[in-house]
């Protein structure tokens, strides 16, 4: 007869229905019990749960998935305290736009978003610096290829969870293999043709960084997240935290768009630069998105 014992930990890997749980310095090969797949609930790279250990021929089961404090759909991760954001001054060129819609899906989410500006030496960065300065996430310019914003990183990786993003070829496992040089994570080179990189992350993997956890995920495509993280217009501005301390100032408050009404108070500080007009512009751009979506549309 099998011997058992009860460990609790976090899921660091799933693959083909195997679920891969690190409990007490160890990892364990489980397989979710039934009752999951009876309440359509998957269990998620960063789930903490319970899980029965078998000494036997059995499986390992997990038992329980404990409340999450967030989850994310691509990538399917919970639990994430920090989207660390991953730019590149060049080679893929910057998009604002997907970068604020990364912001927004983290923010709504109540994950912190961190910017990293990569790749420094090839293109200036201080376009970039100044729009996400003005946000107060926090925005580092880090190097894969230096030690330049590392300490930065490392600092603000330790004791959490954090999933790294951006587009492919932005540098995420250069910097991360820089942090951690025993990960040895695949890179790959920018096409020429598409000026974008092949994506060298298959699956959600929880890996031990710098004291803390981070999963390194393919880039975020815009139509995906807009399709998947619809946010209605009501909300969209609460995910710019630089426009809160403005909203209740206009003249239309609580209806105000902050589009294009006169009075309003989120323009004028665009006007003076308080807010950054790049910033305002993605505000714009996801506001007509979303302008005629009803909350029925969203269950």
């Amino acid at each position: 007869m099998s011997e058992t014992h009860f460990e609790n930990g976090i899921i660091i890997r799933g693959i083909g229905g195997f679920y891969y749980v690190e409990a007490a310095g160890t990892v364990y090969e489980c397989r979710a019990r039934g009752v999951f797949r009876k309440e359509k609930i998957t269990p998620l790279v960063g789930d903490q749960v319970s899980i029965t250990v078998y000494d036997g021929d059995h499986e390992n089961t997990i038992d329980e998935i404990a409340p999450r404090r967030n989850s994310l759909r691509r990538p399917p991760v919970a639990n994430i305290d920090q989207l660390f954001i991953v730019v590149s001054s060049c080679e893929p060129r910057p998009n604002t736009l997907i970068i604020d819609q990364l912001t927004v899906l983290a923010v709504r989410a109540e994950i912190d978003p961190v910017i990293v500006l990569t790749k420094s030496d090839l293109a200036d960065v201080e376009e970039l610096l100044h729009i996400y300065k003005t946000t107060g996430f926090p925005t580092i310019v880090a190097s894969g290829m230096s030690d330049e914003g590392l300490p930065q990183v490392r600092e603000l990786l330790k004791g959490k969870t954090s999933a790294f993003t951006g587009n492919s070829g932005v540098g995420k496992s250069t910097l991360l293999n820089r942090l951690e040089p025993g990960l040895e994570l695949d890179t790959a080179p920018i096409s020429q043709k598409l000026g974008r990189g092949k994506h060298t992350t298959r699956e959600c993997t929880l890996l031990n960084v710098a004291g803390g956890y981070v999963v390194d995920t393919p880039g975020f495509a815009s139509l995906e997240l807009q399709k998947n993280e619809m946010i209605l217009k009501e909300d969209l501005a609460w995910c710019f935290p630089e426009f809160r301390p403005y909203m209740d100032q206009c003249k239309f408050y609580p209806s105000c768009s902050h589009v294009a009404d006169k009075g309003c108070a989120v323009i004028e500080a665009v006007e003076a630069g308080t807010i950054s007009k790049s910033r305002h512009e993605s505000y714009k751009a996801m506001y007509e998105e979303v302008r005629d979506l009803k909350e029925w549309q969203l269950r």
